[in-house]
């Protein structure tokens, strides 16, 4: 018994730490929700690469499949580069295109695509990329929302959101 105790402990340890590859602590401390419930989508079916849906947190942008779209505070706009590489790649994927000219629908910033880390057309709006969170499970979830104070539900309009959802329907990610 007190070795799965101790395996689990050292398991959860490792986890925060590898987690921890993707966002510094010391980011900014601007209304960071600590953890974030999840949300059904009011509508889910997106025409193209990406579109827009509402969810807990109002219209925001989502992927061709409903999945909230995320921007990351390190990076940097118009830099045609993403800060999100290695394990944070494998936890935040890159919303991509099979074209440098992305079908979207009800975004009224400006979408581009810059050559993603894994070498793909990752969208970006208003020059920044965007991304889904690992922890969101079913569209309209809002997961990432304010995760270590650097993750952000993407507007239509381009800007990040940073309020927290309006209402709590399921479970939360326990701060990362």
């Amino acid at each position: 018994m007190k070795t799965t105790t101790a395996l689990t402990l050292a398991g959860a340890a490792l986890a925060i730490v590898t987690l921890a590859g993707c966002a510094s602590m010391a980011a900014s401390g601007s209304g960071s929700t600590g953890s974030a419930p999840s949300s059904s989508s009011s509508s889910t079916a997106v025409s193209g690469d990406a579109g827009v849906a509402k969810t807990s947190l109002g219209t925001i942008v989502v992927d061709g499949k409903g999945m909230t779209a995320y921007f990351f505070d390190k990076d940097t706009a118009n830099s045609g580069m993403s800060a999100c590489t290695g394990q944070c790649e494998s936890l935040w994927p890159a919303i991509t295109s099979s074209s440098t000219t992305p079908t979207v629908s009800g975004i009224s910033g400006t979408v581009g695509t810059i050559t993603g880390v894994a070498g793909g057309n990752q969208i970006t709006i208003d020059g920044r990329p965007i991304y889904t969170f690992s922890g969101d499970k079913a569209a309209g979830d809002v997961n990432g929302q304010g995760l270590m104070g650097i993750w952000w539900a993407v507007s239509p309009s381009g800007s990040k959101i940073t309020t927290a959802p309006t209402s709590s329907t399921g479970g939360s990610t326990g701060g990362y």
